[in-house]
């Protein structure tokens, strides 16, 4: 079962590939492969926008699930950088209720991924609790951070 567990909490093992040739201090970019994962996962979420809701908070439920289930050899500490279906729950959020086209697409991962990386405010307030949760919704926080400045944009270039 640990096996599972450990599938989806790495996206099917892709964090555990080599560091990428940025990676800077702890940054390894697993975070920027997860998000990628984050991609195949919105295209095959409903296009309903009550059942993308539904299915963004099933995964969300199971992605904090598999982080306090999961367990990796000799790693302790707080938000293990093998995990990267935190990543995808924050991209699913930062792409909720947006059109699926490239340029918005774009837009939620470079948005995503800088306030996931910069931590502002309500991101950090996440990022300090020491537990599953915690690990999990930094990333939605930032996410929902990402899809508010989406939906401003989006209603001022439908009005301008």
């Amino acid at each position: 079962m640990q096996i599972i567990v450990r599938a989806l909490a790495t996206g099917l093992f892709i964090s555990c590939l080599p560091p990428l040739v940025f990676k800077y201090k702890k940054n390894t970019g697993a975070g920027f492969l997860g998000t990628l994962w984050g991609i195949p996962i919105v295209l095959a979420f409903p296009s309903d926008q009550m059942l993308y809701l539904i299915c963004m908070l099933a995964f969300w439920a199971v992605a904090v699930i598999v982080c306090k289930k999961v367990q990796f050899k000799g790693y302790t500490g707080h938000d293990n950088p093998k995990i990267v279906i935190d990543e995808m729950a924050g991209y699913i959020a930062a792409m909720a209720f947006l059109p699926r086209t490239w340029p918005y697409m774009l837009a939620a991962f470079v948005l995503f991924r800088t306030f996931d990386t910069l931590k502002p405010w309500l991101v950090k307030t996440f990022d300090k609790m020491d537990n599953a949760f915690g690990v999990v919704f930094d990333d939605v926080a930032a996410g929902l951070m990402a899809n508010i400045l989406l939906q401003i944009f989006t209603i001022f270039a439908i009005k301008g």
